[in-house]
């Protein structure tokens, strides 16, 4: 009985697999169809990340 539900489960769970292959084909695969997210911005003056955009934090603190 035991063997019957794990084999069902694994069939289940390849089934869904092909599924999702079929609907999001682009996923896995550099340069996908879909859009890119945009590349972070960086500080031109101490070279962090800016995400909020505007003056940099750290460099307008000056605490480093």
């Amino acid at each position: 009985m035991m063997l019957k539900i794990v084999s069902l489960f694994l069939i289940f769970m390849v089934v869904l697999a092909m599924f999702g292959r079929l609907r999001l084909p682009g996923i896995g695969r550099k340069g996908g169809g879909k859009a890119q997210l945009p590349k972070p911005r960086l500080c031109p003056d101490c070279g962090r990340y800016n995400l909020r955009g505007g003056p940099c934090r750290h460099c307008r603190n000056d605490k480093g």
